[in-house]
């Protein structure tokens, strides 16, 4: 059985194909046309028929979306590629395609993948996070992904920041039309908005971490105030869904002072006397959401 998973990301999309036994087969990626729907449609088109035809053989079609599938209208709705919102997807895909499409958040394919066989492989309860362009979360409990009567369980990026105070304040603007949401400070764009506003200089997330790492002051200072408001908004998580591994995903995951400091900060914001969660990253890294696109389908 070939497994094909799809990772529809706000700047890439990415292709997987899986054989029975989860060995990677084929993988490639491209940029995601912006703000084109039609684009989209056609690039993950192109993709599918490019790999099937390498392969020889048609597979089962797994995607992540960022946002969620309406369980009203059946369009897409929550995702920071605004161009999704309101659009029906997986009807078009299914067309376009010519075969049964299964879709679901991002993150939940990232946490679907990491419990199946990656960073939380055997736990009870794991909370995935993505931590790049946006913001999202997934949990999988024995195995299974938690999608919630609303297709909403996870998504930890629009709850607001918690205890903003000092730097954190004026609160920022979201695109969903809120204020202070946790993307607006933990996602990529919101770490480069934050030090902008701080220090008076534009930088990429790339170039904060590097100049930190030279001794930036400024730089440092900005990803001092980025692990506080992680391990606050972590700890909320903690706190409602008490998991067994946090596993983090996405451009800045990669960032190793989160797994040290994090884990240390959160303490005072947790309402029990020690912490036993664990804050892992992501043992597939870039491709946990893709591998997980294509464990929609179990076999």
């Amino acid at each position: 059985m070939l497994r094909i998973g799809i990772d529809l990301g706000g700047t890439k999309i990415e292709i997987i194909a899986l054989d029975e036994a989860g060995r990677t087969l084929a993988r490639r990626r491209v940029a995601t046309p912006q703000g084109d729907y039609a684009g989209t449609l056609a690039a993950i088109a192109g993709l599918v028929s490019s790999v099937e035809t390498e392969l020889g053989c048609r597979g089962t079609l797994g995607v992540g979306t960022p946002g969620a599938v309406s369980r009203v209208t059946g369009r897409i709705k929550n995702a920071n590629s605004t161009c999704l919102n309101g659009q029906p997807l997986l009807d078009d895909l299914q067309t376009l395609l010519g075969r049964e499409v299964r879709i679901a958040n991002d993150a939940n394919c990232l946490a679907l993948s990491e419990a199946s066989d990656g960073a939380g492989a055997g736990a009870e309860v794991v909370f995935g996070v993505i931590i790049g362009t946006g913001v999202g979360g997934g949990i999988v409990v024995r195995g299974q992904v938690l999608n919630g009567p609303n297709g909403i369980a996870g998504e930890w990026g629009h709850n607001p920041l918690p205890r903003p105070a000092g730097d954190d304040l004026p609160l920022p603007a979201c695109y969903c039309g809120r204020f202070g949401c946790i993307e607006t400070y933990l996602s990529g764009p919101g770490l480069a908005a934050d030090h902008a506003r701080m220090s008076g200089t534009t930088l990429t997330p790339e170039a904060i971490v590097a100049a930190a790492g030279s001794g930036d002051a400024g730089c440092e200072a900005s990803l001092r105030r980025y692990t506080d408001r992680l391990a606050r908004a972590l700890a909320g998580v903690i706190n409602l869904l008490d998991p067994d591994v946090i596993v983090l995903a996405g451009g800045l995951s990669k960032l190793d002072r989160l797994y040290t400091e994090v884990p240390q900060q959160w303490l005072p914001h947790v309402f029990s006397d020690s912490v036993c969660t664990r804050l892992v990253k992501a043992a597939h890294g870039d491709s946990s959401g893709v591998r997980g696109a294509a464990w929609l389908w179990p076999g």
